[in-house]
């Protein structure tokens, strides 16, 4: 009887994995263990790993209609998507039909683009518009670290709230922890309404985390990039073991509406409260550049960020580039990359040469063999850590915001990217790239291929869990 039942939830376990896995790999994989790994253990191996439960749980909240806005309060964020001058369309006609198809926001136009340095430049800026503020602040991080960084906005943010303002503060369950003691019941008791997406308190999700960060304020000027909040991004202060380079993005016009959204969504999954104290002032136009919002997550049906990604280097016709501090890249995004090298498109790429994260640095060594002999050129910068992460197409669009390369980003968290369709900022995005190329160091095949037996045999075997790296 045992028996019996041992073989037909094997079956069940093999038909299950057939049916569900999109990779024909994966389900062979899958089925055989089901199958021939006796008598029920394999079929409990591929429930316990090789169900997306991920995927699952968070497409149940969509579903369930935990993330989203009221209808009546979505309509103040949702204007016409504005027309490109035809110079511009042609460059990037492509580029804008991809994002077309899998995002629901429009190209919004009018928007000014300033690029910031390190906590150096971000955090000053960050802080004025927060001391400048007259109706709103919202603010979403992965992590707020309370040291003296973190106590500078704690204060600002205090302040903001104190004035009446509508002040309020998302940070991840888990990166709220990286600092003790955390920043949410700091901020509450300094009267500033603080909230943890997702706390370990409602289960032990190490991913479905919230990596997006966005700082909104009165709708009409926001901060978007890689930075969380912390002395870790003060690259000047050289006694700082901890020190990290990196970029962030202020944007000013109509664009920062959709940032907005964003934050208001992801508050109302961790409040239940989604609803403005008032309807957000329509953002002014402030410059030149084309923007749109992109939010993704394991909540969505497909990954819309590698579906963009693959869309933008397939349609690059003279160059890519791409500056990463996890770089771990799939099959379809390796094919994308080597289909472009084919086309004659010149394909660059920057990673740090020292990871805070070893183990992504392996397992990215392990990948680039099938990069470098198709003469795409890749480069380490030096230490410190570098977390700037963007990407560059042909000569009008960039794409910047919290994502990495890595499954992680692209599967497994929920993420916030920019685009920007304008010639003036890829081309101070370019000229930031060729600097740090500048002083990096170019690594080829005989490099990479003469690693010594047992590190490639360490990065072949980190290779093995990409996934979930």
């Amino acid at each position: 009887m045992v028996g019996a039942l041992s073989a037909l939830f094997s079956l069940y376990s093999a038909g299950h994995a057939l049916l569900n896995k999109r990779d024909p790999r994966s389900a062979l994989g899958w089925v055989a263990v089901c199958l021939l790994v006796h008598p029920a253990a394999g079929a409990l191996l591929y429930w316990l790993f090789g169900v997306n439960r991920i995927h699952t749980r968070a497409q149940r909240w969509q579903q369930r209609g935990d993330w989203g806005l009221a209808p009546h309060i979505r309509r103040f964020y949702h204007i016409q998507k504005t027309e490109m001058p035809a110079e511009l369309k042609e460059d990037v006609a492509v580029l804008h039909a991809v994002s077309d198809r899998v995002t629901h926001r429009p190209v919004l136009g009018g928007n000014r683009v300033g690029i910031l340095h390190n906590g150096e430049q971000a955090y000053p800026a960050m802080l004025a518009a927060i001391a400048a503020a007259r109706r709103s602040v919202y603010l979403s991080t992965y992590i707020f670290d309370t040291d003296p960084t973190g106590r500078q906005f704690i204060d600002a943010l205090a302040a903001a709230a104190a004035h009446g303002l509508d002040v309020r503060v998302l940070v991840d369950g888990v990166g709220a922890l990286y600092s003790l003691p955390p920043a949410p019941g700091r901020l509450r008791k300094a009267g500033v309404r603080a909230a943890r997406f997702l706390p370990l308190s409602e289960g032990i999700y190490i991913n479905l985390r919230n990596h997006r960060k966005l700082l909104v304020v009165d709708c009409s000027v926001g901060f978007t990039g890689g930075m969380n909040i912390g002395d870790r991004h003060l690259a000047l202060n050289e006694a700082n073991p901890r020190r990290v380079i990196d970029l962030h993005f202020q944007i000013d016009g109509p664009a920062v509406m959709q940032m907005e959204e964003v934050f208001l969504e992801d508050w109302r999954f961790a409040t239940g409260d989604s609803e403005p104290t008032s309807p957000p002032a329509r953002a002014a136009g402030a410059g030149e550049a084309y923007c749109r919002g992109i939010s993704d997550g394991p909540n969505h049906d497909f990954e819309i960020l590698q579906l963009i990604i693959a869309g933008a280097i397939s349609a690059a016709r003279t160059r890519v580039q791409i500056m990463t501090p996890y770089f771990i890249p799939d099959a379809s995004l390796i094919s994308a990359l080597t289909a472009a090298a084919f086309r004659g498109v010149e394909v660059e790429i920057i990673l740090p040469q020292r990871n805070n994260l070893p183990y992504v640095g392996w397992a990215s060594q392990a990948l680039l063999w099938d990069l470098l002999q198709h003469g795409i050129r890749i480069s380490y910068q030096p230490p410190p850590f570098v977390h700037t992460k963007y990407l560059l197409i042909d000569r009008a669009y960039a794409l910047v915001g919290s994502s990495n390369l890595d499954p992680r980003s692209l599967r497994l968290n929920f993420e916030f990217n920019l685009e920007i369709y304008d010639g003036a900022t890829v081309a101070a995005l370019r000229k930031h790239f060729e600097e740090v190329r500048g002083r990096s160091r170019l690594t080829t095949l005989a490099e990479v291929g003469g690693r010594p037996f047992l590190i490639k045999l360490r990065d072949a075997t980190t290779k093995l869990f990409a996934p979930y790296l």
